[in-house]
């Protein structure tokens, strides 16, 4: 690492990002059993088996107050057909409350499935590194006292940049994460709803935002996929300029880079959700 404070600060700044870049690259594929060593899904799993008591319970009140309502009258619920109907949904529902917790694991093996097939299909094993041009780092070196200044202006303001928008993404993976274990902690309570006719639209939207969260994974390796083409192919360096100029250029272009990468992972999980209609 050189030894100028302007080349050190700037390039502290993109190990940082490319640290988090690469921290979110093993994240996106690593299920919520095996984060963090498993013991938080351990837990998780203990909470949803202890909310499986109050989901049958709700279980049998949706059921009730789906015969109630969808039912005319009594007599009509004597009806072969009709109590046929009404077994199966109890029966089904009573089984999705009872293994929810294998279909949302399901939900989230098909969510990897399809991380990994972008993976195969674009060909990258990590995220591209973010490295400073040696061309920059010579002009910057060759720069006095006075002239370096404004650089560590630039670079000050720029370095701020890059390591806030590298948390910001870092948090935007582990809030996925969060989200994947409270919908699994409580999926019992919602899935109850399939019991009841009326009340079913609860458990049908709960399973499209969880699908919603699965497939955020795929929307950041997207992104992630685009930024690391970009990083392959490094802002030009005008050598010709000055050292500050030659600086200021850089930073804007790549922290510009950034905020696209940080934008779209906003913006296409936002499109996600509505496409599942939430």
């Amino acid at each position: 690492m050189s030894d100028n404070w302007v080349v050190q600060n700037l390039e502290n700044a993109l190990s940082t990002w490319n640290e988090k870049l690469g921290e979110i690259w093993q994240l996106l594929t690593q299920s919520p059993e095996r984060f963090k060593g498993g013991a938080i899904w351990s837990a998780i799993v203990r909470i949803n088996g202890a909310l499986q008591a109050v989901g049958l319970a709700l279980l049998v009140l949706f059921f009730v107050t789906g015969v109630i309502r969808t039912c005319g009258s009594f007599t009509e619920t004597k009806r072969p057909e009709t109590a046929l109907k009404l077994f199966i949904r109890f029966a089904l529902a009573k089984g999705v409350v009872t293994h929810g917790m294998e279909l949302m694991t399901a939900l989230f093996r098909i969510a990897q499935g399809i991380i990994s097939a972008i993976n195969r299909a674009a060909g990258l094993g990590t995220a591209e590194e973010t490295v400073l041009p040696s061309e920059m780092v010579t002009a910057i070196e060759r720069c006095g006292f006075l002239e370096s200044i404004p650089l560590w202006a630039v670079t000050l303001i720029g370095s701020l940049v890059i390591t806030v928008l590298s948390f910001i993404l870092i948090l935007t993976v582990y809030g996925r994460f969060f989200r994947l274990y409270l919908y699994a902690a409580i999926a019992p309570i919602p899935l109850a709803s399939f019991a009841g006719e009326p009340s079913q639209s609860m458990g049908i939207g709960f399973l499209k935002s969880y699908a919603a969260v699965c497939l955020e994974g795929a929307v950041i390796v997207l992104s992630c996929i685009i930024f690391s083409l970009f990083a392959a192919s490094p802002p030009s360096i005008n050598t010709s300029a000055a050292p500050v100029t030659m600086v200021w250029s850089y930073v804007a272009e790549l922290v510009f880079n950034m905020l696209v990468l940080v934008g779209t992972v906003k913006v296409f999980d936002r499109v996600v959700r509505e496409m599942m209609g939430l």
